[in-house]
C-alpha cells in the first residue's frame, strides 16, 4: 500500500467533490477542477473526507501503489487549488533589471537590448512589486503555475559568480569564487 495515496484528503468548507466514471471533479470558491482517475483507482467519499482506492493487480504492487499515490495527489491539488490556489514567488536580481505588468504581459528588462514580453497565460495571475523586482504567479492549477514560473526563470536563470538573475523566492544560489590572483 501506498504511504502517500492511503491519506486522506480533508474537504475545506465550501469545496464539493463529484465521481463520475473515472472523471472526479473538485468544485469550490476559485472554480472547478477535473481530474481523470488512471486504471485501476478509484475514490469514495465520506461526508467531508474523500479517500482514493487502489483497486490495481496485486501481482504487480509497485506498479499500483505508484499509481496510488500520484492518484491521490492530483485529486488533493485539484481540492487544493479550488478551495486555496497555489502561488509561486520570483525575485530579480541584478542592477536595473526590473518587470512590469502591462495588461496581460509581463515586460521584464534583464540587460537583453530589448525588453522580454512575456503573455500570462489564461488562468493565472500575475503581480509585480518594484522594489525589490519581484513578480507573484497565482493560480488554481498547480502544475501550470509552476511551468509558467520556471519559463520565467528561465530567462535568465542564476549565475553562481555574482547571484545575477531571476531565482524562486528563498531559493538559495551556491556561489562559486572568482578567479584567483596567482
Amino acid at each position: 500500500m501506498s504511504r502517500v495515496g492511503n491519506s486522506p484528503i480533508v474537504l475545506p468548507p465550501g469545496a464539493t467533490v463529484t465521481v463520475v466514471g473515472q472523471r472526479v471533479t473538485a468544485k469550490g470558491p476559485l472554480g472547478e477542477l477535473s481530474y481523470e482517475l488512471l486504471h485501476g483507482m478509484g475514490v469514495a467519499i465520506e461526508g467531508n473526507i474523500v479517500r482514493v482506492q487502489n483497486k490495481t493487480d496485486p501481482s504487480d504492487p509497485e506498479k499500483g501503489r505508484a499509481l496510488h499515490g500520484v492518484s491521490r495527489a492530483m485529486v488533493n491539488n485539484c481540492v487544493e487549488g479550488v478551495s486555496k490556489g497555489f502561488s509561486k514567488g520570483l525575485e530579480i536580481v541584478g542592477t536595473g533589471w526590473r518587470a512590469a505588468l502591462v495588461g496581460t504581459t509581463l515586460e521584464i528588462s534583464l540587460g537583453y537590448a530589448q525588453p522580454v514580453k512575456v503573455p500570462v497565460p489564461d488562468g493565472l495571475k500575475a503581480e509585480v512589486a518594484d522594489k525589490p523586482p519581484r513578480i507573484k504567479i497565482t493560480g488554481i492549477r498547480k502544475d501550470q503555475v509552476g511551468q509558467f514560473a520556471a519559463e520565467i526563470r528561465a530567462l535568465r536563470p542564476p549565475e553562481p559568480y555574482l547571484g545575477k538573475g531571476i531565482k524562486y523566492e528563498g531559493e538559495q544560489i551556491r556561489r562559486k569564487a572568482g578567479k584567483s590572483a596567482g
